[in-house]
């Protein structure tokens, strides 16, 4: 049976991502059990895919997030995002279709920038605060950006233990910062 919503057709991308393959109208559309015109109704080009596949990875990203705030994210403070983010990068279940982004060379220029955009609305603010605090969250984003790269990318993943201490030191980070 054919894969003809957006969300089954970036499934399956995703898919392909994890075993190893490459994106294309060809291999989406075939493991989607559609012809490639099928495929360009939904994505008209392979930058409008591959930027739904961000979208869709950011998508999970922010669900994912957002179940970890115990306030409204408009109420939230800076510390509390960048906790959250650090956690979810260090805890969180690594997936190899999370550097969807670096699949596509071509594009990869739209396609971080997409993910820059969407993953920087957890640091709105940042720029606002002064040069300390703004060192600390920038270093706590970087501890938690270098976890999830390892666990996405499968080196170099820190063990249990490890992670632990990753989080122990983001927090002592974060505990300098007031906002």
């Amino acid at each position: 049976m054919a894969s003809n919503s957006r969300e089954e057709i970036l499934a399956h991308a995703l898919d392909i991502i994890r075993g190893g393959g490459a994106i294309s109208f060809d291999s989406v559309a075939q493991s989607s059990g559609l012809s490639k015109p099928g495929l360009m109704y939904h994505f008209r080009t392979k930058e409008a895919l591959m930027l739904g596949l961000v979208d869709h990875v950011a998508d999970e990203w922010q669900r994912e997030m957002d179940a970890r705030l115990t306030s409204p994210f408009q109420g939230s403070t800076m510390r509390e995002r960048a906790g959250i983010y650090v956690e979810a990068c260090v805890t969180g279940e690594p997936d190899p279709a999370d550097i969807v982004m670096l699949t596509d060379p071509r594009l990869r220029q739209e396609l971080t920038a997409r993910w820059a955009e969407r993953i920087s609305t957890w640091f709105v603010g940042l720029e606002q605060l002064a040069l300390p605090e703004r060192g600390y969250i920038t270093a706590v984003r970087l501890l938690a950006d270098g976890a999830w790269f390892a666990g996405a990318t499968g080196i170099n993943i820190p063990t249990p233990d490890e992670r632990a201490v990753i989080l122990a030191a983001a927090y002592e980070l974060l505990s300098k910062v007031e906002a």
